[in-house]
């Protein structure tokens, strides 16, 4: 009694240590995975986001890259869970079962290894297959995604033409090819678990015949020897699930990793100089020299501009869809860089710039301006979060918003719908004109901020722009004749070549396409005036 009564306090004791060490094993592994690995990887990919090029982003879709900073981050998780840790047990495990085994009985334990090549084999063909199928549903899965964000995004579209069955089955059709993908994959699964699960048994039959024949003939006992081997062989080739769920896991994990370190490996395409040139407040002075620019090589968007631009001037850019106005307009913040010649501001050549420095000091408008889902005062101060609610108020009576603003239910607190939704588009780009003039820049971009607008507020936002450019040199992209009059010179481009540049009276006096649109837009009337005499000129 007394022994039983010591091995019954062990048994507690050791159960009460196992469920101590399983409680703290399952905490720290949350704390690795969830907690450690997928937030600070998950961070690390948003972060690389916000340092790569444009151009990257030119190439990606936004589904894509919102399912590698969230699903495909979760599933390099399963590296940890599904290889890492099962590996180390299914290692020791193997170790530990063959060490006995091989102390029992050699011949047993080496018939035991002849099937492990064929596993071998098995699982090498398994990989290569799964391999290229979680590609395929990774990308499959990209299209759902991003035919879901299409869809909500052009909702009003579908519903203006009645296209809502037809999204439907895009999406079921979607839908559909993501699970038969995985079906597929399941399919592998199942077929190459069972076959390795085979090969053991097999193995096992083997090992019973041999080994009965060595205690038959009193070469192996009965109980220490063939029992205990058979024992150990059955768990050995229990482990071969665990093998199979390892080769699986192995190629879903690898399969999102390549995806989310190929964002963490990309290197931005423009980056600060090694030393940078420090400009705390550029004075606004803009040379093109013979500047090209290509997003695609051999295709040429931009050749051969050139012109100056003195601080304080107000600059119009004219030009036909595909011109090259909005790329242009992104050369001078280096959203991209060039690809011939030099952009110089103030006499330093733009790519030697510090970028934060360099960025800080520009304004830029969109043609189709962006607003966060936030208050009307956050989006204003966006780009310098601790302005004052008078400087923001300024920077909004300067936009002509103020006045909308304050018939909002909340005024400068209310919030705004994703993407600014609940405004009208001349509100929205009014509130993107207040946010580039609360920097208080010395250059300002503005590509096309009248195209949304009508008449009464173009008009004013013209004067807007009238008060905004004093002290500060200005691009306007228009195509607005009244509105290029205002400028001091103008630049027209013509399939990414630049045609003319000169003032509204130098350009109205010669053919060109300048004086072409200001025929159609003003008419001869207005165009040419008439003489004294009472004839047009």
């Amino acid at each position: 009694m007394a022994v039983l009564t010591l091995l019954a306090g062990v048994i507690v004791l050791l159960a009460l240590a196992r469920a101590l060490v399983t409680y703290l094993n399952n905490l720290n592994h949350v704390r690795l995975t969830q907690q450690g690995l997928v937030v600070d990887l998950r961070s690390a990919v948003y972060d690389k986001l916000q340092r790569l090029s444009f151009r990257f982003f030119d190439d990606k879709a936004s589904g894509t890259l919102i399912t590698r900073v969230t699903s495909d981050v979760q599933n390099v998780r399963l590296f940890v869970d599904g290889v890492v840790v099962q590996t180390f047990i299914f290692a020791a495990s193997a170790v530990t079962y063959f060490w006995y085994m091989f102390r029992i009985h050699r011949g047993l334990t080496l018939l035991s290894l002849t099937v492990w090549p064929f596993i071998a084999l098995g699982s090498s063909l398994f990989s290569r297959k799964v391999k290229k199928a979680y590609q395929k549903n990774r990308d499959l899965t990209d299209e759902m995604i991003l035919g879901v964000s299409e869809q909500i995004q052009g909702m009003y579209v579908t519903k203006g033409f009645a296209r809502e069955a037809d999204a439907e089955a895009r999406f079921a059709a979607r839908n559909a090819a993501v699970r038969n993908q995985k079906f597929l994959i399941f399919r592998f699964v199942t077929v190459y678990g069972p076959s390795m699960e085979l090969l053991t048994r097999l193995t096992v039959l083997g090992v019973l015949g041999y080994g009965g024949w060595l205690t038959f003939h009193g070469r192996l006992p009965l109980g220490e020897g063939l029992i205990v081997f058979m024992g150990l062989l059955q768990r050995l080739t229990d482990q071969v699930n665990v093998l199979t769920t390892i080769t699986d896991s192995v190629q879903q994990s690898l399969t999102s990793a390549r995806r989310v370190f190929e964002i963490l490996d990309m290197e931005p395409e423009v980056r600060n100089p090694p030393h940078p040139v420090r400009r705390h407040r550029l004075e606004g002075r803009v040379r093109f020299e013979h500047v090209s620019f290509h997003y695609t090589p051999g295709v040429p968007v931009l050749e051969d501009i050139h012109f100056e631009v003195q601080p304080g001037e107000c600059i119009g850019i004219l030009g036909g869809t595909g011109a090259g106005k909005s790329t242009l307009l992104s050369l001078i913040p280096r959203f991209y860089d060039v690809t011939g010649g030099c952009l110089f501001l103030d006499d330093v050549d733009v790519r030697r710039l510090d970028l934060n420095d360099l960025r800080r000091q520009i304004g830029f408008v969109f043609q189709e301006s962006f607003l966060f889902s936030n208050t009307v005062a956050a989006n204003i101060a966006f780009g310098r979060p601790e302005a004052t609610r008078e400087d923001i108020e300024w920077a909004a009576r300067l936009a002509c918003a103020h006045d909308f603003i304050m018939a909002m239910p909340e005024g400068y607190d209310t919030v705004l719908h994703e993407g600014g939704v609940n405004l009208s588009g001349g509100q929205r780009q009014r509130l993107a004109l207040a946010r580039a003039i609360l920097l208080e820049p010395p250059i300002l971009l503005l590509d096309d901020p009248t195209a949304a607008v009508d008449p009464e507020t173009e008009g004013e936002i013209l004067e807007t722009i009238e008060s905004a450019r004093a002290g500060r040199t200005t691009f306007l992209v228009t195509h607005r004749i009244h509105a290029l009059r205002r400028m001091d010179r103008i630049l027209v481009l013509h399939r990414g070549r630049q045609v003319q540049w000169g003032t509204h009276e130098e350009l109205i006096a010669v053919k060109g396409p300048y004086r072409r649109a200001a025929r159609i837009q003003l008419g001869d009337a207005l165009l040419f005036p008439p003489l004294a005499g009472g004839t047009a000129a």
